[in-house]
């Protein structure tokens, strides 16, 4: 009987074919809870790209292991994975570039402000439009911030400052880890001495509500927040409230409390806001690069080895106990 491979997504043209090698691959027929349960029942792995019921680890007897297409683990509960003795991997970094220059886009864009370029050329005409460009602002030379020095904090260290000669500041960890040309700092010193702060850190209970009204009230006048870390590390309600107020110039937002984003969601109106749909991280290469990686720990799994980004090693003898 041939390993049963579910996917909660579809999958780049060449990782399919090449998991289709490996077993009978099943793509979800939709990114539901219900789905995932009902339609990865007897598979082996699960590439993850949707939130993962914790019920589905200690109800289905082959499941060897969950394999996030991506980096980050919120959508997989370790906890659950570790108990029932499935190994959970991810594939780290092989979007980090990506992640960074959607925030060097964005950034730029709404430093130009194009969302209101945007609305005004076809709404209002030519002249109303330029007019915005009298208030547009360059990227080049400003001040960034830099909230978890990651892969991606680290790739986008590399563009903002040796590409477009920014001064980074950065809260990090591991300080002695900074490459020249990035300065530690508090989460109080990036936020008040910055143009550009980026969230680029994971999801804990550290980071959760890590942004709050009076760190958006430490952020200077004209200030932009990019968000492409997780939508809960930000109060959304203090940020509404400060966009609303013009204390800060704007906000990029790829991640969002609720997702996807309500239509009612009132970022959906304003003028200096950028909105994408937790897209940051993909491209035709980079969904690739992850699938790739996806396929390597699939392979790796299914003869019996372990992982090479094992996540939860405790999980280990346990999994050996129903496999080996």
């Amino acid at each position: 009987m041939s390993d049963k491979i579910f996917s909660t997504h579809p999958l780049h043209p060449k990782v399919t074919a090449e998991l289709q090698s490996l077993g009978k691959l099943v793509v979800a027929s939709a990114p539901t809870a219900e789905a995932i349960v009902a339609e990865s029942a007897d598979a082996s792995i699960i590439v993850v790209r949707a939130p993962i019921p914790p019920e589905i680890f200690a109800t289905q007897p082959r499941l060897r292991a969950a394999v996030r297409h991506g980096a980050g683990l919120d959508m997989i509960p370790l906890d659950a994975a570790s108990a029932a003795g499935v190994l959970v991997a991810n594939v780290p970094g092989v979007n980090a570039v990506t992640v960074a220059e959607h925030c060097i886009w964005s950034a730029l864009a709404l430093l130009r402000r194009y969302p209101a370029v945007r609305t005004d050329l076809r709404a209002a005409g030519w002249a109303v439009a330029r007019s915005h460009s009298d208030h547009g602002r360059e990227l080049s030379g400003r001040s960034l911030g830099i909230i978890g020095m990651g892969n991606v904090g680290q790739a986008l260290f590399r563009i903002a400052h040796f590409g477009f000669g920014m001064k980074v500041l950065a809260v990090t960890s591991r300080p002695e880890a900074l490459a020249e040309g990035a300065r530690a700092a508090t989460l109080q010193q990036v936020l008040s001495q910055s143009d550009v702060v980026v969230l680029a850190c994971p999801l804990t209970a550290k980071t959760r509500g890590l942004i709050g009204p009076a760190e958006l009230a430490r952020m200077q006048p004209g200030s932009i927040l990019v968000n492409v870390a997780r939508g809960p590390v930000v109060d959304e309600a203090a940020l509404v409230e400060a966009l609303r107020s013009g204390a800060m110039g704007g906000a990029v937002l790829d991640v969002f409390d609720e997702q996807p984003l309500p239509h009612s969601h009132p970022y959906l109106s304003m003028r200096n806001v950028i909105l994408t749909p937790h897209m940051a991280g993909i491209t035709e290469e980079s969904m690739l690069r992850m699938g790739q990686g996806v396929v390597g720990e699939t392979r790796r799994i299914l003869a019996g080895d372990k992982p090479l980004n094992f996540c939860n090693p405790d999980a280990w003898t346990r999994y050996q106990a129903r496999f080996v």
